[in-house]
């Protein structure tokens, strides 16, 4: 079946569809040995397409997986430290996933997976707003006015975050400890880390419940499954179910 060329060369892993776009209009781009700048053009699984003298790589399918991520594992491809990955957790996927957006090291909970580059800038871009559903212990019990806070936009590294949802879902007065849930679509480095720390309560523990209309209630830490085709679809018309349970 014919496809756009830049469709193509996204799903091949090449750059986002907007930077094959430009890669094409630019003469970067062959197919049959023939140069092609018409952003339309189409071409069939059989043509031989080139990026700057290089073969594109066979297509691969598109595939979709949810990780509930261990605590102690980095979310990159690879690590210079040998520690380990999330690519090392999914070893026997056989495509080139790649995370979509991060969780720290010591962060447990939901992880997009995937080697559709369309899909994957789409739910990181800033516009999207799709929601990350966080549950946090933390130290000390947040006042009606802290938890205001948190809900207005905390000022983190000089700019202040974007309106989220914050309540408490459990007290542990003896050990003065209050366990949050905090949603927010933004991306910032060490957010919610951040956010709880602007407001007196630092973050004793951190998991990520969900993302967009994904959970993690039924993976155990380590798990993980492909996502079925009408999350697919969801996850790509921006469609969002909101349920959380508020474990942690």
């Amino acid at each position: 079946m014919a496809e756009r060329l830049q469709k193509v060369m996204a799903q091949a892993g090449v750059a986002s569809r907007r930077a094959s776009e430009k890669l094409i209009a630019d003469g970067h781009v062959t197919v049959n040995g023939k140069t092609v700048t018409e952003l339309g053009t189409k071409v069939e699984p059989s043509d031989h397409v080139e990026v700057n003298g290089a073969p594109l790589e066979g297509q691969e399918k598109l595939v979709y997986y949810l990780l509930n991520k261990p605590r102690g594992v980095i979310t990159a491809v690879k690590d210079d430290k040998d520690r380990q990955t999330v690519i090392d957790v999914l070893a026997d996927v056989r495509e080139r996933v790649y995370p979509v957006g991060r969780l720290d090291y010591d962060t447990t909970g939901a992880l997009l997976l995937t080697n559709d580059g369309e899909l994957a800038n789409q739910l990181m871009h800033p516009r999207y707003k799709i929601d990350k559903v966080y549950i946090a212990k933390v130290k000390g019990v947040p006042t009606n006015d802290e938890l205001k806070t948190l809900r207005l936009g905390v000022v983190v590294a000089g700019k202040k975050t974007a309106e989220a949802r914050a309540d408490i879902t459990k007290l542990d007065k003896k050990k003065g400890t209050a366990t949050i849930q905090l949603t927010i679509h933004e991306g910032r480095y060490h957010q919610v880390k951040e956010m709880l720390k602007a407001v007196g309560h630092p973050v004793i523990k951190l998991h990520r419940e969900r993302y967009g209309m994904l959970d993690v209630n039924d993976l155990l830490s380590g798990e993980y499954r492909e996502l079925r085709y009408e999350e697919v679809q969801q996850l790509k018309s921006g469609k969002q179910v909101r349920r959380s349970s508020g474990r942690l």
